[in-house]
């Protein structure tokens, strides 16, 4: 079982690395920095496309841990 967890763990860990490189870059410098951009949604996002990556990203976050906190009790 802990086998299976833990290639569930670095499949999870490489999907989230490529949903967080995908997003795009809203703030520059030091201003965004210190939340001094601007962002349509509650995440910044605008377009559907970003909103649904951001849900992506979120959800695949959410799995990550879980599947941690159930390593971390298996072992």
């Amino acid at each position: 079982m802990t086998a299976v967890l833990s290639g569930l763990q670095i499949f999870m860990s490489v999907i989230l690395i490529v949903l967080v490189l995908m997003h795009s870059g809203k703030d520059a410098g030091l201003s965004g920095a210190f939340g001094g951009g601007s962002g349509g949604g509650p995440f910044g996002g605008g377009s559907l496309v970003e909103r649904n990556l951001n849900r992506w990203t979120i959800g695949f976050a959410i799995a990550w841990v879980l599947n941690v906190i159930l390593l971390l009790k298996l072992a």
